[in-house]
């Protein structure tokens, strides 16, 4: 089905066309655009609310500024999708996070208009400054750069050190900061308390605006604007003592103005331009604005997939027989299983209680699992920091987050031997959100600090003896637990907890020649396979190794006294990963064998269904059985020679 752009936005192929069109007119394109992106979105699927709330914004950039000549730096990127339809890619935009489509966040190979890659938080404003820095050292000074960041990303250390340097720097930076108290959920902590005090402060606002108003019509408007700015200071330590943080690091401050006035925001914009040197708009806007169910539960629609945009009805699968549950689910309702019995345990998330389903146990025990905001460094340190007070902490992470932590993990965690319980959710391939959120790196990075126990579950039952494990007092070293985004294998998967070997893997089955060493889910890629090749008169031995660190060596001796021919299977890069482990085991004990390693490869793997991105990398059961019979039909032809 064709969806069709209302008569203005089809007018619209780029910024240059959009600063064609009368002020009057902005208010129906911006009409036309948000109700393009709920077209769209509702058949297509993405993330919804975040582009709803900055449709006025989008166009109010680009008709103010010069881009791309001007450097428009997106956080995060969920709320782009307004920026791309008016940058050229309205017609491509129904492709959007499908595979070879559209980027699901901005991408600088993908267009000039996206100036910077984004997809984690809190980016925007260093490089922004850096653009700012580089226009004034090579004499560009009508060059702009405008950071646009959500009060969420606010949180992370990243956004106030570069605000920190922008403060000294003399840069002509404009940070926006796009204030909803949201980022996927709630947004948490006493950074989202000052901004509600600044904007339920309309005594300290109205006086504000009222003397620059005033001294702007005065004669020597620079000479007036100057007191102006000296009164604006005083005012707020009058008014409201807690306004003058971003000011306090040299950083002027306008704002708050609302984000859906599509007239007051251009003229701020406008009047924004010709004020040199780092500032920062703060503007108030509604996430999932336009769409009364997203304005209402704006994280259900953060990203609900496909709906009924009349009905609101959110079209899921239906299945006859039971299903398995979501990984991420197994952890959250494992977690209040556990805690019940240890009153040691704690939950912390850096912002995903919903998307880690730590949810559950914020709901049953609020007083002991804790949203600490888009800080990861902050989460791993906290937990440490727990866990020398003798509790017993799940640190839960997306794995591709997680990179954000890493010297966490070596200073804080490895270094001091902490028994902090690291579950990396979304590891390995993610999907539709692409490279930016793929987990591909955490086993490499994971496996070459000391001290680390290196885990991933082959399905539910595993996941939860991994975590009953994790948690015993028995273990006193780092402990890692990833698990993929989606579905497990088991529909009856609330299996009795017991205690796993630390370092054991498991024999799945005997076979001839070929063994497939398997590590995680994908384990369940290799049975698949297995069962295909049984009609080939193939038939490899299958073991599931359950631990990258520490490798069960004993188990490895007996693979490689059997078998001449290994395929090692992981949803991780294959550069310095589990079969990276396996080969330096072959080596160290001097075994001879041919060993041919599946994962994510060396190269970035772009957006798709996770069925067309683990067909794409070879390692799913096609794959798999693909490679089982190349091998064999090598050995087959030196047997004959």
């Amino acid at each position: 089905m064709e969806i069709q752009a209302g008569p203005l936005l089809q007018q619209i192929n780029s910024p240059a066309d959009l600063r064609k069109l009368d002020r009057e007119q902005l208010h129906q394109l911006s009409d036309e655009l948000r109700q393009y992106i709920i077209d769209v979105v509702s058949v297509h699927g993405g993330h919804f609310g975040a582009s709803l709330g900055v449709v006025e914004l989008s166009v109010a950039l680009h008709y103010v500024f010069n881009t791309p000549y001007d450097q428009l730096v997106w956080d995060v990127g969920h709320q782009a999708y307004g920026h791309k339809i008016l940058t050229g890619r309205r017609d491509k935009f129904s492709t959007n996070r499908k595979y070879k489509g559209l980027s699901g966040f901005p991408k600088r190979s993908e267009s000039e208009y996206d100036t910077f890659g984004v997809g984690h938080s809190s980016t925007s404003i260093s490089a922004a400054l850096g653009m700012a820095i580089a226009a004034k050292y090579k004499g560009e000074k009508d060059k702009k750069a405008i950071a646009v960041i959500g009060d969420g990303s606010m949180t992370a250390g990243m956004a106030f050190e570069a605000m920190n340097h922008a403060g000294v720097s003399d840069a002509d930076l404009l940070i926006i900061l796009n204030d909803n108290c949201m980022s996927i959920d709630p947004n948490v902590g006493a950074l989202k308390e000052y901004l509600t005090d600044i904007t339920t402060s309309p005594t300290y606002n109205k006086i504000k605006d009222d003397i620059w108003k005033a001294l702007g019509k005065l004669p020597g408007k620079k000479f007036s604007r100057e007191i102006a700015s000296k009164l604006e200071h005083s005012i707020k330590g009058f008014v409201n003592k807690s306004s003058n943080l971003f000011e306090s690091m040299k950083i002027r401050y306008f704002g708050p103005i609302d984000g859906h006035n599509i007239t007051k925001l251009v003229d701020t914009l406008n009047d924004l331009k010709d004020i040199p040197g780092p500032k920062l708009l703060h503007i108030i806007t509604v996430k999932g604005k336009g769409f009364e169910l997203a304005e209402k539960d704006q994280t259900k629609w953060h990203a609900p997939g496909l709906f009924d945009k009349v009905t609101g009805e959110i079209f899921k699968k239906k299945f006859e027989t039971p299903q398995p549950p979501k990984y991420q689910d197994v952890f959250g309702h494992t977690i209040i299983e556990l805690a019940e019995k240890n009153d040691k345990i704690f939950g912390i998330t850096p912002a995903m209680p919903s998307g880690s389903s730590l949810k559950f146990m914020m709901e049953k025990m609020p007083d002991r699992a804790i949203d600490v905001g888009i800080c990861e460094q902050h989460a791993v340190t906290l937990s440490t920091g727990m866990a020398t007070q003798g509790l017993r902490v799940f640190c839960n992470i997306y794995s591709s987050f997680m990179q954000r932590a890493f010297d966490q993990v070596v200073h804080d965690a490895a270094i001091q031997d902490l028994p902090v319980i690291f579950c990396l959710d979304r590891a390995g391939l993610v999907g539709d959100d692409g490279p930016t959120h793929h987990g591909a790196y955490d086993i490499a990075y994971m496996r070459c600090i000391p001290n680390m126990i290196i885990s991933a579950p082959m399905n539910e039952a595993e996941l939860r003896d991994l975590m009953y494990t994790a948690q015993l007092d028995s273990n006193r070293h780092p402990f890692v637990i990833r698990y993929p985004r989606g579905e497990g294998v088991m529909p009856e998967w609330r299996t009795p907890m017991k205690e796993v070997t630390v370092g054991k893997g498991r024999k799945l089955k005997d076979g001839d020649t070929l063994a497939i060493l398997s590590f995680g889910h994908p384990g369940n890629f290799a049975a698949a396979a297995i069962r295909d090749l049984k009609a080939d008169g193939i038939n490899p031995g299958h073991y599931d190794m359950r631990f990258v660190k520490p490798l069960d060596e004993e188990l490895l001796h007996e693979v490689f006294s059997k078998y001449s021919k290994i395929i090692t299977v992981e949803d991780g890069t294959i550069v310095g990963g589990f079969g990276s482990a396996i080969v330096e085991f072959m080596n160290a004990h001097q075994y001879s064998a041919q060993v041919e390693m599946l994962g994510i490869p060396d190269r970035l793997v772009e957006h798709g269904t996770l069925k067309e991105l683990h067909n794409e990398c070879g390692y799913d059961a096609v794959g798999i059985a693909s490679k089982a019979r190349e091998m064999m039909r090598d050995h087959v032809a030196v047997t004959t020679l």
